[in-house]
């Protein structure tokens, strides 16, 4: 089987890694990072895998794994690791599965090779999690008209942060795209705080 969402950053460090632990554990899927880039501390798998509190079946290894936190091709470069695209192929899985992207959909993964260039290849629909603070509305829509451009399938968007209703509507207006739900931030970050968050703030039937 080879179903399911893949989810992608309108940047980095915005708490997509969280919401894909939040959907993963809500939709029973399993989950996957192809490229991981900085393994010296918790890996994304393992921050999911905590938050999730699912068993370790629902996890697969990443295809590469990268010491060095930094963007994927720089990254791979100094681990002197060649990231080939024929080795990016959806692996078969017995459950649909999340699959977390490495920042952003322009982030190089080689230097001629860009992620949206894989996923492309993917056929999945494709999940964006967006901020809600100032600067979203350039970074999201930016984003959106990339995926439109490649004809690529847009499931929604997510946004992480506190509520900000302009915001939220003025980018699905524009972008044309559904809002799926936001994600708020939590003073108190665990598996619990946030399956509890995940169940106020969206509908499962929005993932069908």
């Amino acid at each position: 089987m080879t179903s399911g969402f893949i989810v992608a950053g309108t940047d980095t460090g915005i708490g997509k890694t969280v919401f894909c632990a939040a959907l993963t554990r809500a939709l029973g899927f399993n989950y996957w990072k192809p490229v991981q880039a900085g393994t010296q501390e918790e890996t994304d798998t393992q921050v999911v895998q905590r938050l999730s509190g699912l068993p370790a079946d629902h996890f697969l290894e990443p295809r590469y794994s990268l010491r060095t936190p930094c963007s994927p091709h720089l990254a791979a470069e100094i681990d002197k690791v060649q990231i080939e695209r024929s080795q990016l192929g959806l692996p078969e899985t017995v459950r649909p599965f999340v699959v977390e992207l490495a920042g952003g959909l322009l982030v190089p993964l080689t230097r001629d090779l860009l992620q949206i260039d894989v996923i492309g290849d993917w056929a999945l629909p494709i999940i964006l999690c967006a901020r809600t603070s100032l600067g979203t509305i350039n970074h999201t829509l930016l984003s959106i008209d990339v995926l439109k451009t490649r004809g690529l399938n847009i499931h929604g968007i997510t946004f992480i942060g506190e509520e900000n209703i302009d915001t939220e509507r003025t980018i699905c207006d524009f972008a044309m795209t559904r809002r799926l739900g936001r994600l708020p931030l939590l003073a108190s970050l665990d598996a619990v705080t946030l399956h509890a968050a995940f169940d106020a703030h969206f509908r499962r039937e929005v993932f069908q």
